[in-house]
């Protein structure tokens, strides 16, 4: 019976420990990688950041197919990222939290490189904090699609090209040497 309790207990223990390394990636701020839906292949890393309650999103690396060109520019784009290099192209912009849902942001807007246009959008991040759903749409979110953005691990910032990585770390910042930076309960992931 007490080896019961012992077990119970230690069980109970550990439930509260991974409850509270849950809830330190109760934020969007981080690494995410995107994944074609079809392919299941990695299409690109984003770097969530957060200023003064506002929260972007920059594009820190590509996973290109055979052929595609790594330089690629925003020719299409009509505001101030026209001719801007897709890498470290500021995708999401101005998202807030939703005064009634502490997992939801909203009142930004996301931008489509391929073809320049600019939508209203909408970030929802699961109670686990380790999935974004990424909303795009037209007016109203019924008139849009998802895309679900799969948190990494901080040290995976190690791995960006050091201008973007200068850019989007919050360790790098601070710690410019390029010690690694503080680890989150996020599960590992293979390129």
């Amino acid at each position: 019976m007490r080896a019961k309790l012992v077990m119970g207990f230690a069980a109970l223990l550990s439930l509260l420990a991974g409850g509270h390394a849950i809830a330190a990636d109760q934020s969007p701020v981080g690494l995410w990688q995107a994944v074609d839906p079809d392919t299941k292949q990695p299409t690109g890393w984003f770097a969530v950041t957060e200023q003064n309650g506002v929260y972007d999103g920059a594009l820190v690396k590509m996973f290109l197919r055979p052929g595609e060109d790594p330089n690629e520019l925003c020719d299409k784009c009509r505001d101030d990222r026209h001719d801007q290099p897709w890498l470290g192209l500021q995708i999401i912009r101005g998202m807030k939290p939703d005064s009634d849902d502490d997992n939801k942001y909203t009142g930004g807007t996301i931008l489509d490189p391929r073809d320049g246009h600019v939508y209203d959008a909408m970030m929802t991040l699961t109670p686990d904090g380790q999935t974004l759903v990424v909303r795009g749409y037209l007016g109203f979110s019924l008139l849009g699609r998802n895309e679900y953005w799969t948190r990494l691990p901080d040290s995976d910032y190690s791995t960006l090209d050091p201008a973007i990585r200068s850019a989007v770390d919050p360790s790098a910042q601070s710690n410019p040497a390029g010690s690694q930076p503080r680890q989150r309960n996020s599960p590992a992931h293979s390129e």
